[in-house]
């Protein structure tokens, strides 16, 4: 399995012959280059969406639409984008499993906000969410966008994930202390991936609290494009 930051929030993960790219960020991301973005969608077989900020929904119709490929996320949205726009959608919701050729995506709640942009205002575009996924022999848990919140209790207890990928820039989301603190609380992972950070001045630059407030966790920083093999 192959993990892959694309910048902010943004993944790609390579598992089991399938890869799912979680919030594809690309138009106007600061961090990863145009020149980078074939590379991004080449193969993809799902698009991972855990709530509608644009620095997360920015690019998801489009590629969608382009590569062909299911968008997988909270069920009102996909009902709505599978009628208005035309798109193959796999709508579900908290508590909910759907099975993508063999890895198990389980929705789960996330501490947040889920609005976009219209002409007439601002929107609400379903429910913020994270996701348990299942492959490999791993639990990974995607936070999304998230704060701590009382049900990382029962997710940990429950789902077990052994890998993290955690929001940790601090403003919009938790900070590296905090998401050091609700890891050491709440989980047992053996890996950890923070991301949501670096991508602009507001945000944590550096995961070093993180790092220090987890040790015996392999928290890894992760490096644009570059794969992480688990």
């Amino acid at each position: 399995m192959k993990i892959i930051w694309l910048g902010h929030g943004s993944f790609r993960i390579e598992t089991q012959g399938q890869v799912l790219l979680i919030d594809p960020w690309l138009t106007g991301n600061p961090v990863l280059d145009e020149a980078q973005h074939d590379a991004v969608t080449e193969g993809a077989t799902h698009i991972l969406l855990t709530h509608t900020h644009f620095d997360h929904v920015a690019d998801v119709l489009s590629l969608a639409k382009h590569l062909s490929v299911p968008v997988v996320g909270q069920y009102d949205l996909m009902g709505y984008w599978s009628e208005a726009e035309g798109v193959e959608t796999i709508g579900f919701n908290k508590g909910g499993t759907v099975n993508l050729n063999g890895i198990k995506v389980t929705m789960v709640p996330a501490s947040h906000s889920s609005t976009f942009s219209t002409p007439d205002g601002l929107r609400t575009g379903g429910s913020e969410v994270g996701f348990m996924i299942a492959t490999e022999g791993h639990m990974i848990y995607v936070s999304g966008d998230t704060d701590i919140m009382a049900d990382m209790d029962w997710m940990g207890d429950y789902y077990k994930p052994d890998i993290g990928i955690l929001s940790a820039g601090g403003h919009f989301t938790m900070d590296m202390k905090a998401t050091a603190y609700a890891a050491k609380r709440y989980f047992n992972f053996k890996t950890l991936i923070p991301c949501h950070y670096k991508t602009f001045p507001i945000l944590e630059q550096s995961a070093q609290d993180l790092i220090e407030g987890l040790p015996g966790v392999d928290v890894i920083e992760p490096q644009l494009m570059q794969p992480i093999t688990l």
